[in-house]
């Protein structure tokens, strides 16, 4: 799939942080914004979601990376985001910053794929196992361990399934078989790319080598491409 390049000029990565506080969405994307810097990204970070409703904004942006849990998106903000993906801007981030925001928003959930449900255990030892080790984003990594939240995700067959979890059924639970969910996944969205990573719970999770490279490579991926002029 190849996304349109930007008119002019070098690609524009927009950070968009705020929400729930537990999840560190300033701390949390402050450790990829020297990345974005270093791979020529002009990046914007604002803590407002009016910045999805800036249309001159918008249209100039080539990658969002949003970490913004739970809350509510107002009605334009959501239109402009949808706009933007759909017209080849590229979407990325991870955990609760991605698939626990908006939770009523249904237009948001069927642009991303997924929608947080639960975490059985809360901490829990689990792995992530890898399912395409010949897509760019998780070529050449093995499957890895976390001590972490491990999401139960509702997610659906648009989505491109990069690597996934199993969780364990809980001792007198209502579910007596394990359940393989999405852990990492991509999916096209209009013209543009999107792409989740559901591990990063902890400051310490997105420095792990493994899910660290997942969402730098994830980010480059989704991002629309650079014109060949530049």
């Amino acid at each position: 799939m190849t996304n349109p390049a930007p008119a002019v000029g070098p690609r524009r990565a927009l950070v968009v942080r705020g929400g729930w506080e537990g999840h560190a969405p300033v701390e949390a994307t402050d450790l990829f914004v020297p990345f974005l810097d270093e791979n020529g990204f002009d990046v914007t970070v604002e803590d407002s979601l009016e910045a999805y409703a800036d249309t001159e904004l918008m249209a100039s942006t080539d990658l969002i990376v949003q970490c913004w849990t739970m809350g509510d998106i107002p009605a334009e903000e959501l239109l402009g985001l949808r706009r933007a993906v759909e017209a080849g801007t590229g979407f990325a981030g991870w955990h609760g910053g991605v698939v626990d925001s908006f939770r009523m928003a249904t237009d948001y959930l069927q642009m991303i794929g997924g929608q947080f449900a639960a975490h059985p255990g809360d901490f829990v030892d689990h792995t992530v196992t890898i399912m395409r080790p010949d897509h760019p984003i998780t070529a050449g990594l093995s499957d890895f361990s976390l001590h972490s939240e491990q999401y139960w995700l509702l997610t659906d067959p648009l989505n491109e399934v990069l690597a996934t979890t199993t969780i364990a059924p809980a001792d007198g639970g209502p579910w007596s078989e394990p359940l393989t969910t999405p852990a990492v996944w991509t999916r096209p969205w209009g013209r543009g790319r999107v792409f989740i990573c559901a591990p990063g719970h902890f400051l310490a999770d997105l420095e792990h080598h493994e899910v660290r490279t997942i969402i730098e490579r994830g980010m480059l991926w989704a991002a629309r491409e650079a014109s060949a002029g530049e």
